[in-house]
This record gives structure tokens, C-alpha cells and sequence, in this order.
């Protein structure tokens, strides 16, 4: 494969979503730490390299610096940010704090014609403290804003260019355009990464992985161990056994839908374990939410050894992990940045696990998983599900878990779903709307009034976003007689519960589930 690109990483939140939006390009791209050996790197055999923002400042002590043999393969580099700053320190210009952070918004003047961005003004996304106060030799800028007078710059002789703001994020105008223009003309590739290709890759490498040995596949329901489970039976047939774990902490239904799905859908030889009071056993009175995620999780695959004993004792276990999941996580592979949250899918498993991993959606990011999905003929319905975090309802009812308090939380969530499907608010391939939205049962308790008489029940939060990557999310304005009849029936249907609140937090400053 030669139309790559190599992210450099240097500790941005955005740094999975530059990858993405090189993706969008169709065109293959992997990330790697900044510290990543030239070998490990080129052996991507890249056409260009992108180097990411990051929290550090270059001048500071022990800051990240700019691998020689970036410049040294004469290939195209496009600084952001931190990026753009390693450029300017490596050729002599000066960077230092600026007068004004800048946070937000901003409007850069195009001041010269270039192959990245068209002339005139152009909406922008900006995020640093530090700016350029001396461009270096033999650069010349091609844009400013009012707090950085180099906004946006390029060599004069090799295909190298530096930009202070955010292409990757959707706040920036035209900012697809822009790095799609330069992977496409200042690099040279073509557009070749398509579901298609990522399907026969993906195949070609679990054969590869598997050989001719058993393959049992962690099936959730949720589109990402859907794919998942499908890309390993289209690869290897009857060598993969998928078992579903019913841990008591599904949504309404979903046993049901679940083994609909993969029977009758797909023809998945599909073992379904009933383990609620196993799982609820061992939840007893716990309430910190990663010691939840560690118990899941823990749990979760010493079933999946017993039953794997009867199965045959494969080898394999197929899991959904996603992009999203590894950057949240901070996995071993990209310790850049702060650790966020553990998923269930790489930060709950226990150290003497006794499966090999095989994980073909790693790379991918949700909308690729859902090409992906429709690619391989699943049904509409179960490629565009909800997202299900790996622990489940364990996360979404916070405080102490019990039967009672996760029947309350299913009530909740299907009627406030329901009500989105009915009235067409929830995202799908034909229409726009809340990519993901689900109730979460709170630990507090407040006083209320029905038919006359206190009481004193559960709160229920409402969480409805709107994202394209699950990197960032906007929260989904509802209308307001829509929330209105949602919280009358939660409140009037669901015993325990007389108060409904809606969270409006993007993301970031937060997460878009609570815990």
C-alpha cells in the first residue's frame, strides 16, 4: 500500500480525528507517537506526514521534538499547532507566549495564493497559547488572524506548510477541503481506501492471524462487535463460535434483538450465556465506576474461559474495539495523552487472559465501521443501532447496581428512544439527527408531588448528541414539546423516578456517556 500518510502524535485530542479526516480523503493513514522509530514509521512507506498539535510548549525543557528523518525523506510535511511550531524552531524562527491565548473562533486572512486554501477570509478553530513572533528563513506566510501574524505559512522551495488553527475539527470552514488538498495535490495520492478495500484487507489479515485455528467472538449487539463478528465470519466461516453475554446490564430487549440478529441475519453459530446474577453478584455494593469497568470486564471473560472450555478451547477472541476506544483508553501505543476513561473492550481485561486478541475495526473509526457494516450486506437496523458502551447500563446507572434500580434505568431509556425513532430525531444514513442518546439513572434522590402525596424518588438525566466521529459531540437541541412529553411519561410510567433533567454538555469539556 503507498497512498499513505503518517500522523505524527504529539499529544492532541484531535490527533485521531486528523486521521480521520485524512480517511474522509480516501486515503489510508496511521497514527504514530512522535517518538516512534524511523523504522516502525516509514515502513508505512508514507507520501506525506502530518505532524499533530499538543499541550506542550517547544521551548519548554523535555518538549517533543521533530524526528530528523521527517525532513530527511524530502516527502511533504503539514505542521498543526505544536506542529507548526516544531517547524518554525527547527529552521530558526522564534516561538514564544503569546500577548493573548487564542480559544475558539477566529478568522484568518488568506494574504497569498496556495494549493491549501482559497483567498479571502476563512473561519477557523484555534487553540493555543503560544504563536510564532519570527517566521523563519525561508518561509513566507500566507495567512494571519489578528492575535498571529503567521497563522499559516510555507516554505518557499520544499512542499512543507505550518498552520497555528485546526483543519481536523468540523469548526473550521472548508477545513476537509483543506487537508484533502494536501494529501491529494501536495502529496500525490489516490483514493483508493474504501469499505471495499478495508474489507479485503481486514480479511486478508485475520486468515493470516488465524490460520486455521477456533475463533470465538465477544458479541455485544452494538454495531462495533456486530461488524466485528461479521468481518471474522466472512474471513473464516465455521472456525468462528460467537457467544452472547446476557449480564443483566442490556437495554430493554436486547437479548431478543440480539440473537434475532445474528441467527437469523447472519447465520453466526450463536451461544447465548445467562449470566445476570453472576455479574450483579460481583457488582454488590461497588459504586466507583472504573473498579465497575475492571469487575465487567473481569467478569465478563472468565465466562467467556468456562464457556470457551466447552467450545474447544479456542484460541481467539474477536473484539470491537474501536479507535475512539484506544484513544480514550491511552493504550500502551499512544501514551501522548491523558488518560481519559478505560474502555471495557482494552482497559478491563485481565492480565491472565487466556485468548490471543483479534480486533479488525482497531482502526477504524465509527463512520468506517458503519461502511463497513453496510458493505458486508448487514441489515439497515443493526448497522445503525446506538452506540452501547462494552459495560453496559453498569455505566449509565451510577451508584450501586441492583435489579430494581437497572429495570427503573431500561424503562426510561426505551421510552425516551422510542420517542426519538417515533419521531424521527435519531440519526441514520438517510437523515441527520442525535447520533447517540440514552437515559442515565442518577444517585439522588428529590423531593416531588404526585397525586397529592410527597415523595421522594430517582432523577433521571437525558444525554442526546451529535457527532460524526465521537471525538467531538454537540448536544442535540430537542425541541422543547418533545422533552416535555418525554419526561410526562418517564415520570408518570417509570416507578422510582419523579424528576428528568437534560444534559446540554459538549464534548469536550465532557464525555458523552457520565461515567
Amino acid at each position: 500500500m503507498k497512498n499513505t500518510i503518517a500522523v505524527l502524535d504529539y499529544g492532541s485530542q484531535y490527533s485521531q480525528i486528523i486521521a480521520r479526516r485524512v480517511r474522509e480523503a480516501q486515503v489510508y493513514c496511521e497514527l504514530f507517537p512522535w517518538n516512534a522509530t524511523s523504522e516502525t514509521v516509514m515502513a508505512l512507506e508514507p507520501r506525506g506526514f502530518i505532524l499533530s498539535g499538543g499541550p506542550n510548549s517547544v521551548y519548554a525543557p523535555g518538549a517533543p521534538t521533530l524526528p530528523e528523518y521527517i525532513l530527511q525523506s524530502g516527502l511533504p510535511v503539514l505542521g498543526i499547532c505544536y506542529g507548526m511550531q516544531l517547524l518554525t524552531t527547527h529552521f530558526g524562527g522564534v516561538v514564544a507566549r503569546g500577548t493573548e491565548r487564542e480559544y475558539g473562533y477566529a478568522e484568518v486572512e488568506i494574504d497569498t495564493a496556495n494549493p491549501l486554501f482559497p483567498a479571502g477570509r476563512q473561519k477557523v478553530w484555534m487553540s493555543h497559547g503560544d504563536r510564532i513572533e519570527v517566521l523563519p528563513d525561508d518561509f513566507t506566510v500566507l495567512g494571519h488572524t489578528a492575535n498571529s501574524p503567521y497563522a499559516f505559512m510555507a516554505h518557499r522551495h520544499a512542499p512543507y506548510y505550518g498552520v497555528q488553527f485546526h483543519p481536523e475539527v468540523n469548526h473550521t470552514e472548508n477545513g476537509r477541503a483543506f487537508l484533502e488538498a494536501f494529501v491529494r495535490q501536495v502529496c500525490g495520492t489516490e483514493p483508493d481506501w474504501t469499505p471495499q478495500s478495508i474489507i479485503e484487507a481486514s480479511i486478508e489479515n485475520i486468515r493470516r492471524q488465524v490460520g486455521s485455528r477456533r475463533v470465538l467472538s465477544a458479541v455485544s449487539g452494538g454495531v462495533d462487535s456486530s461488524v466485528a463478528t461479521a468481518l471474522v465470519h466472512r474471513a473464516i466461516g465455521d472456525q468462528l463460535t460467537a457467544i452472547f453475554v446476557d449480564n443483566g446490564l442490556l437495554r430493554l430487549n436486547e437479548r431478543e434483538l440480539v440473537e434475532q440478529a445474528f441467527r437469523k441475519n447472519m447465520g453466526v453459530d450463536l451461544h447465548v450465556e445467562d449470566a445476570e446474577e453472576a455479574f450483579l453478584t460481583v457488582l454488590r455494593g461497588v459504586t466507583e465506576p472504573e473498579q465497575k469497568r475492571r469487575i465487567i470486564g473481569e467478569t465478563f471473560i472468565r465466562i467467556f474461559e468456562i464457556r470457551a472450555r466447552e467450545l474447544g478451547k479456542p484460541d481467539f477472541l474477536v473484539q470491537g474495539t474501536i479507535y475512539p476506544d484506544v484513544v480514550e483508553s491511552a493504550a500502551p501505543d499512544r501514551q501522548q495523552a491523558a488518560r481519559i476513561k478505560s474502555h471495557h473492550n482494552v482497559g478491563g481485561l485481565p492480565e491472565d487472559m487466556k485468548f490471543e486478541l483479534v480486533e479488525p475495526l482497531r482502526y477504524l473509526f465509527k463512520d468506517e465501521v458503519r461502511a463497513v457494516g453496510e458493505a458486508l450486506g448487514l441489515p439497515s437496523e443493526l448497522v445503525w443501532r446506538q452506540p452501547f458502551p462494552g459495560p453496559g447500563l453498569g455505566v449509565r446507572c451510577l451508584g450501586e447496581l441492583s435489579k430494581a434500580r437497572l429495570d427503573t434505568l431500561r424503562a426510561a431509556d426505551a421510552i425516551f428512544t422510542g420517542e426519538l425513532e417515533s419521531s424521527g430525531l435519531m440519526k441514520t444514513r438517510e437523515r441527520s439527527g442525535s447520533a447517540q442518546a440514552f437515559a442515565v439513572l442518577l444517585p439522588v434522590r428529590t423531593v416531588g408531588v404526585m397525586g397529592d402525596e410527597r415523595t421522594y424518588d430517582e432523577v433521571i438525566a437525558l444525554r442526546a448528541v451529535e457527532t460524526d466521529d465521537f471525538m467531538t459531540a454537540d448536544w442535540t437541541q430537542l425541541p422543547h414539546d418533545f422533552l416535555a412529553r418525554v419526561a410526562n411519561r418517564i415520570v408518570n410510567e417509570v416507578q422510582g423516578v419523579n424528576r428528568v433533567v437534560y444534559d446540554i454538555t459538549s464534548k469536550p469539556p465532557g464525555t458523552i456517556e457520565w461515567e
